[in-house]
């Protein structure tokens, strides 16, 4: 069995309710501060996090006693944030491919342009911009970029003069601004004075809402998950 099946069945393991408890029990006795504890608390606390099958019969049906439900009752919520903060961490590792990125990427050559088009990464999809200086929308669409980046980090927004891509007379001002989306190598989308499909006064939410018109952009990064930080410390 390969390595990431063998991962995969782990993972499934330790789902259901008993599965979630252990998991729980284990973080929580791994993150508090060992030395604070008293020995008694640290070993019961141990024992519930690692359940084996009981050897005497006689303790199957046996009631939780004080000691334990106190020291369950002492599981508080910021515990609880960071255990949930780090399981969503881990499972959107294990979903998440490919490279992430930062800012809009200026491309100088068409050389630069085939480059980030049949380089990257074949999970990755690549929106560029074909702009010019000057021309109505080219400023906006821009800036609707520069905002659009920080929502989909897997996304490869990327911008290109005209004139540098040395195919000026093809992209004359009348079919500016251009988008192109590409994925592995293959042209997904090809909008031509794409300004026409927006309004008059248009934002990024506009394009994001024209883009996954098409289902040319993937799921956003998970909600909340960097918004927690500041509740757990």
């Amino acid at each position: 069995m390969s390595d990431r099946a063998l991962e995969m069945e782990e993972c499934v393991t330790q789902t259901g309710p008993k599965g979630v408890i252990n998991d729980w029990r284990r973080f929580k006795l791994e993150s508090m501060d060992q030395e604070s504890l008293p020995p008694a608390k640290r070993e019961l606390l141990r024992q519930m996090s690692s359940p084996q099958k009981p050897q005497d019969k006689s303790n199957v049906n046996r009631k939780m006693s004080i000691q334990e439900y106190e020291l369950l009752k002492e599981e508080d919520e910021a515990s609880l944030k960071k255990y949930r903060k780090q399981c969503m961490q881990e499972m959107h590792e294990k979903l998440s491919f490919g490279p992430k990125f930062e800012g809009v990427h200026e491309l100088d050559s068409g050389e630069a342009f085939l480059e980030v088009i049949e380089k990257e990464h074949h999970s990755t999809v690549v929106v560029v911009h074909i702009y010019k200086a000057g021309v109505k929308g080219c400023e906006e669409l821009n800036g609707c970029l520069d905002c659009l980046v920080t929502e989909y980090p897997t996304v490869k927004f990327c911008r290109i003069d005209a004139v540098a891509s040395g195919a000026g007379e093809r992209f004359s001002d009348d079919v500016l601004p251009t988008l192109l989306v590409y994925k592995a190598g293959e042209l997904l989308g090809n909008f031509l004075a794409c300004c026409k499909h927006l309004n008059e006064e248009f934002f990024a939410t506009d394009v994001e809402a024209f883009l996954n018109g098409y289902g040319l952009l993937p799921e956003k990064e998970m909600p909340g998950m960097e918004g927690e930080d500041n509740d757990v410390e």
